[in-house]
């Protein structure tokens, strides 16, 4: 097998099984289940969605014990907190609530533009709160950083919110090392969010995850499936949806999809010889990365969260762990995360 890879099968959780670990998010106080759920594409971007296919899935998230729900204002715009809000009511005692705000809004509209200022975050926890139904947001991120705001600004204002029992622990996407540490130094911050698998592993180059394990942040990777990729489930363009945004990617164009699905086919043979699904193999990957490593992957179909949640359950070798780290190296994927005005977003 490529790699060495050791095929000690993957021990994989009954679904009917409330089994879940914890793990502490940062050094706040904040404790999640060791893997959330992404709920952005119940509600944007990912082609065709159903409220009612939705909702049963986050309620079989919270049987399964999985307590991290992740929103954001932007997404829809504004349906998904809804959504999220109205599912999870009368359970929320279960809950840890994650939403953002920065991508900014004019009523259902993104503009395109990215605002920190304080005046846009104090309108837009209150709406924030109001779509989902709560008294306070538990943990609030700054989805991109406003290049033309002091981050000191920014999180000077995310620290009054705190203060006035808004919201209870703060966050911020997609930011430099350089950032993170000025807004920590401002408000403590409880959780880094930023895309992070076997496809993507920028944070490890430069200097974020070194950053965020310095100061006891905890990391919160997105897209750990790679949008889906690492399933092997997708094969070509043709397998997304007319208004699916991954049509338009980068890493899914012409000779970078052939490229990437060179790699796939590796991943996958792997987890066929481990006795795992891929997805599986990708999450467990992410999951082994440390402790203060607390991923959510992005589904609305029920199949697909329990098998998600297995991979908490499967388990490496060192070996496992080195072929891994063989195949998928920094900088593996062929094709920008993004495209050019997506990328300009970042890294601020």
């Amino acid at each position: 097998m490529p790699g060495g890879f050791c095929g000690h099968p993957g021990s994989v959780a009954d679904p009917e099984e409330n089994h879940v670990q914890q793990r502490a998010l940062g050094s706040q106080g904040l404790t999640v289940s060791a893997e959330g759920l992404g709920c952005m594409g119940m509600s944007a971007f990912y082609g065709p969605f159903d409220d009612a296919e939705s909702t049963a899935t986050l309620h079989r998230a919270l049987d399964l014990g999985v307590t991290l729900f992740d929103t954001a204002d932007a997404y829809g715009p504004h349906t998904n907190e809804r959504l999220v809000g109205q599912a999870l009511r009368g359970r929320r005692d279960e809950v840890v609530l994650a939403t953002k705000f920065g991508n900014e809004l004019d009523g259902d509209t993104r503009t395109g533009r990215v605002n920190g200022t304080p005046e846009y975050i104090r309108r837009a926890v209150d709406g924030s709160l109001q779509r989902l139904g709560v008294d306070v947001i538990d943990l609030y991120y700054q989805h991109r950083v406003d290049p033309d705001t002091p981050i000191e600004e920014t999180f000077g204002a995310l620290g009054e919110l705190v203060a006035a029992g808004k919201v209870a622990y703060l966050g911020i996407s997609e930011a430099s090392a350089a950032t993170i540490r000025r807004a920590h130094a401002t408000s403590p911050l409880t959780a880094v969010q930023t895309e992070y698998s076997l496809f993507t592993r920028d944070v490890e180059d430069d200097g974020v995850l070194a950053t965020v394990r310095e100061l006891g942040i905890g990391f919160v990777p997105y897209s750990p499936l790679g949008r889906g990729f690492l399933s092997g489930r997708i094969r070509s363009v043709d397998d997304f949806a007319p208004d699916d945004w991954r049509r338009t990617s980068p890493r899914f164009q012409g000779g970078n999809f052939a490229k990437n699905l060179a790699v796939l086919d590796e991943l996958v043979a792997l987890a066929r010889d481990k006795g795992v699904t891929p997805s599986q193999l990708a999450l467990a990957w992410v999951l082994a990365q440390g402790e203060d490593v607390v991923p959510i992957p992005g589904t609305r179909r029920i199949a697909n969260l329990e098998e998600n949640v297995a991979a908490l359950d499967v388990t490496f070798t060192a070996m496992d762990l080195a072929a891994l780290d063989r195949l998928a190296p920094v900088g593996v994927a062929a094709g920008e995360r993004y495209a050019p005005q997506g990328m300009q977003t970042l890294n601020h």
